[in-house]
């Protein structure tokens, strides 16, 4: 076991403890994989990552670092808020892009592209490995795990990146702040709940696609939620990257968001996470602030 650099960090929020924490070992040479599985379940975080050297051939194709992203029980292949805090980490400590302004992380998609903007950093939106709408046992399995009555669900697609997410759009933010979601129905699903907020045209009646054409006196368009199988049954994550990324991705693509906007998570687990997405030309980018809690050493 040897003393490994160390971070703890919040993401999507400017303000200490308010929005969904990481655990960052910024050096994960010669771990095993049991060794990460096992220090992320002991976090008893949603994930923690490891850090390493490129490939070869992340490196040829101009990756800046490595790293593995675990949740409690399994490895995953990309998720936004590691990805996003992991890159804050490493420059915190040092990491020196090879490009100003751009660093590039090798994961289990691939290689991702983060920009800096200021104090906030933004990914590039890996390709969604499944995309259409669900299929309508999925959409009333839902709906009766949600609470809510199957034509309040306007619009629904698979939301997968990575992460399994089957996304739903309800009437109003209102509406998604309100689910108390049933664990013994929603079983194994992954499951992304979006709704405008007030005065936005996207919850427009079934068949016609609303644009959203109006935000919140704090300038949000959505209220996001995420709900997953976590160690003990149903968890709720506090700010969710990969599945706003997707949602960005099928919101704008069907004319259901505009091409920037503001999305709120959080809210009823007491955290005020905010996700930043833009499009620029053929890239949806999805960013926020993040902020480093705890710095130091833990041994693995």
């Amino acid at each position: 076991m040897h003393h490994r650099p160390f971070q703890q960090v919040d993401v999507f929020t400017a303000t200490a403890y308010r929005g969904n924490p990481l655990a960052v070992v910024l050096d994960g040479t010669g771990l095993s994989t049991e060794a990460m599985q096992a220090f992320t379940n002991w976090t008893n975080l949603s994930e923690a990552t490891f850090v390493l050297p490129p490939t070869p051939e992340g490196r040829a194709a101009g990756a800046d670092y490595r790293v593995r992203i675990f949740c409690p029980g399994r490895e995953l292949p990309f998720a936004g808020h590691p990805t996003l805090g992991t890159c804050h980490a490493w420059l915190k400590a040092g990491g020196q892009p090879q490009a100003a302004g751009k660093v590039v992380q090798e994961c289990g998609v691939g290689l991702v592209t983060l920009r800096q903007q200021g104090e906030q950093l933004a990914f590039a939106a890996p390709p969604l490995i499944k995309s259409g709408p669900l299929a309508e046992e999925d959409v009333v399995l839902i709906a009766r795990g949600l609470g809510v009555a199957r034509s309040d669900i306007l619009h629904h697609a698979w939301c997968d990146n990575g992460p399994n997410w089957r996304g739903v759009m309800l009437r109003s933010s209102e509406q998604v702040l309100a689910l108390k979601p049933d664990a013994s129905v929603l079983g194994q699903l992954d499951v992304g709940v979006v709704g405008p907020t007030a005065g936005s045209g996207a919850s427009a009646p079934r068949g016609k696609v609303g644009v959203v054409g109006s935000t919140d006196a704090e300038g949000i368009a959505f209220e996001v939620r995420a709900f997953f199988p976590g160690n003990n049954g149903l968890a709720e994550d506090p700010v969710t990257g990969s599945l706003n990324a997707a949602l960005a991705q099928w919101l704008i693509g069907a004319g259901l968001a505009p091409a920037q906007y503001v999305a709120s998570q959080g809210t009823c687990l007491g955290r005020a996470g905010r996700v930043y997405v833009e499009q620029d030309g053929d890239t949806i980018w999805v960013g926020g602030s993040s902020v480093t809690c705890v710095s130091g050493e833990v041994l693995l």
